[in-house]
C-alpha cells in the first residue's frame, strides 16, 4: 500500500489523489499508518450490504444449529 506522511499532504495532494484512484493509500503520522484515503467507488464497494447485518442472541438460535456451532468450536480448539 502506498503511503504518504501527514505532513506532506499539502505538498503532494495531487499525487495522493492520483494514487487513491488506483488503490487505498495510507496516511502516516509519526511513521505509523493512521488513516486511509480511497476512491468513493472502493469505499461503497466495501460498505455495501452492511445495513443487512443482524445481531442475534445465541440463546435464540435453533437447537440443531446451536449444536452444530458447539461442535465447530470444540473442533477448532481441539486442533490447536
Amino acid at each position: 500500500m502506498k503511503q504518504f506522511a501527514a505532513g506532506d499532504l499539502t505538498r503532494n495532494t495531487s499525487d495522493l489523489f492520483e494514487a487513491a484512484t488506483v488503490a487505498p493509500v495510507a496516511i502516516t503520522k509519526h511513521r505509523k499508518p493512521r488513516f486511509v484515503v480511497m476512491s468513493m467507488e472502493r469505499f461503497q464497494a466495501l460498505t455495501a450490504g452492511r445495513g443487512s447485518q443482524v445481531a442475534l442472541d445465541v440463546a435464540d438460535m435453533p437447537e440443531d444449529l446451536g449444536s452444530f456451532l458447539d461442535q465447530g468450536i470444540e473442533e477448532h480448539f481441539r486442533d490447536r
